[in-house]
């Protein structure tokens, strides 16, 4: 049965803004001239004993309850450590280094992506134009050559990138918005050279070929040779420890369980932005995820198709979905938004083929998002990867799933 959202009014001590078009929009974007979507990081196998457990995703060998059993205090075993991003066994020193934060366009002119299904989080907001835009939170990414395309900057989600003190990237901005944040140390950033940048990293980025048929603005990619000499000779903090900011990201289910809700209703086709054509920024693409009891991941769609990494030719898989429902606000006569990261709203969490309704709240920039259910529970998910929908207040009536 179809279940819809219901309204919220949202307080916010900030609001913040939105990008990209199919359709030509008057905009002050600005860049300048200076290869699709699926997989994941590389999970660890238990060899023996003293290996630790790791959680794959399937249903088979764990014990339900797992929203009961959430990880507690990471450590370092055989060189491995617990994600903060998803949770699983990775390398210790991809775990502990900071994040990347990649702005990527998701309209149908720039498909495919190159490189997102290596994303722990992705984020997806609406923007001017009416579609929605993607920043992709990398923490495992020496596999990848490159990340694109990386389009332009909005300042919600700079604001988002600071609660998982991720290094924010990107190839543009909207100068009015964004400016006054990224050029300050609030924000460390890697930026293509555009006009609005006071320090830019050109190195990181490059044009590739896509054909007759792409735009421009669809060929620009940042390169992760590029992007780790930049951060070197900008002299950033490249671990969590050394920043000191980062405090967490999610709570999970620890090793051995499964977040299973058994208490809690059915949603195995989440649909951010409904079924039908709206202004909500997914009323374009119509995306949806849906849920597979065999391995336990919400499957990405996005107009009429599955959505495809081009770098590896997987469909975009995710352990959880979260639809965070923020007050929004259309911000001036280039249909530029603002939306409401600071505060409390209304939270869907979706994991295990089962819908949770609670709340988010965020005290501060550098503060994580917290999730807990009606109880006042922090909600758990379930290990690996998590795609979060911010939903328009103005429009969460639109979002369903069944």
């Amino acid at each position: 049965m179809k279940k819809k959202l219901l309204a919220v009014i949202l307080i916010s001590a900030s609001l913040l803004v939105g990008c990209g078009s199919d359709q030509e929009v008057s905009s002050p974007i600005v860049t300048v001239e200076p290869q699709q979507i699926g997989g994941g990081g590389e999970e660890t196998p238990a060899e023996e004993d003293t290996t630790p457990v790791v959680n794959e995703g399937t249903t088979g060998a764990l014990q339900p309850g797992g929203e009961d059993h959430p990880i507690g205090d990471r450590s370092i075993e055989n060189g491995k450590m617990q994600s903060y991003l998803t949770g699983e066994w990775k390398d210790a020193d991809v775990v502990q280094r900071r994040s990347m934060a990649v702005m990527i366009p998701n309209n149908a002119a720039a498909m495919p992506q190159y490189g997102i299904s290596y994303a722990s989080v992705v984020y997806e907001a609406p923007v001017e134009g009416r579609i929605t835009r993607i920043m992709g939170i990398f923490e495992d990414y020496d596999d990848l050559d490159r990340i694109g395309p990386v389009r332009s900057s909005r300042d919600y989600y700079v604001y988002q990138a600071m609660a998982f003190d991720s290094i924010y990237c990107n190839w543009g901005l909207a100068v009015p918005y964004v400016a006054p944040i990224i050029n300050t140390d609030r924000v460390d950033n890697v930026s293509q050279a555009v006009s609005g940048i006071e320090v830019a990293s050109p190195g990181a980025f490059d044009r590739v070929s896509r054909g007759a048929s792409y735009k421009t603005e669809y060929t620009g990619y940042m390169f992760i040779d590029g992007y780790e000499k930049a951060v070197e000779k900008l002299g950033y903090d490249t671990t969590y420890a050394d920043h000191g900011r980062f405090t967490k990201a999610f709570s999970f289910a620890d090793d051995g369980y499964l977040a299973t809700y058994d208490d809690f209703p059915d949603a195995t086709t989440v649909y951010p932005g409904g079924q039908s054509s709206n202004s909500g920024g997914y009323g374009n693409a119509k995306p949806y995820f849906e849920f597979h009891e065999d391995d336990g991941l919400y499957y990405r769609f996005q107009n009429g198709s599955a959505q495809i990494d081009e770098y590896n030719g997987e469909q975009l898989t995710y352990s959880n979905v979260i639809f965070q429902v923020c007050h929004g606000e259309v911000r001036d006569a280039h249909d530029y938004l603002a939306f409401g990261l600071v505060g409390s709203g209304t939270a869907y969490v979706f994991t295990n083929g089962k819908v949770v309704e609670g709340t988010w709240s965020h005290k501060s920039d550098y503060d994580p998002f917290i999730y807990k259910d009606k109880s006042g529970n922090e909600i758990v998910l379930n290990q690996g990867k998590t795609w979060i929908c911010c939903i328009w207040d103005e429009y969460e009536d639109c979002a369903e799933w069944k």
